[in-house]
């Protein structure tokens, strides 16, 4: 649950921000691609280990969804934003679900990582150039340097998280 809470809280954020500074400054893409939308493909990624063979696709689709509709209904001037959001989300969730099963026999962080790249570049060609109407090539370069080192990042900080729960876990007495 926590893995969807951060997802949707991300994306939500990202386009907002984004709706709001879009003409004075459209370069907040790359912070947010840094910030929050590392984390979402990093947060798709866990959620594909929680999701695979019950109804990954159904889950991913309404998960990207909800977000698109969240940004807008909390500001309709948001509406092409959160569709071209939607767009680049849906189109990188392809490329990273195949990326990530290829990846099947690898460590979990290079799994990670390793389908972070070719989504991170789909994402960062499909949105800005949706979302701006031209293909701008600082952005969609940024954007995309920016998702894959965001997404290491949130890689090591849900990698750290993880084990921390799993030893806080193990480390319960059991009374019973």
């Amino acid at each position: 649950m926590l893995y969807i809470i951060l997802y949707l809280v991300a994306i939500i954020l990202a386009n907002l921000s984004v709706t709001y500074f879009m003409g004075t400054f459209p370069e907040i893409t790359i912070v947010n691609a840094f910030l929050f939308i590392g984390l979402d493909l990093t947060a798709r990624d866990q959620l594909h280990e929680a999701w695979r063979g019950n109804n990954l696709l159904p889950k991913m689709t309404a998960l990207i969804a909800a977000g698109s509709l969240l940004s807008w209904l909390l500001n309709r001037n948001a509406g092409p934003i959160a569709l071209a959001s939607f767009a680049a989300f849906a189109a990188a969730a392809i490329v990273d679900t195949i990326v990530y099963h290829q990846l099947g026999s690898y460590p979990r962080w290079l799994r990670i990582n390793g389908s972070n790249i070719p989504s991170a570049a789909v994402d960062s060609i499909i949105f800005p150039t949706l979302a701006f109407g031209s293909f701008i090539w600082t952005i969609v370069l940024g954007q995309f340097i920016a998702k894959t080192l965001g997404g290491f990042i949130w890689s090591l900080l849900f990698r750290w998280w993880d084990g921390r729960s799993r030893r806080n876990h193990l480390s319960v007495p059991n009374n019973h």
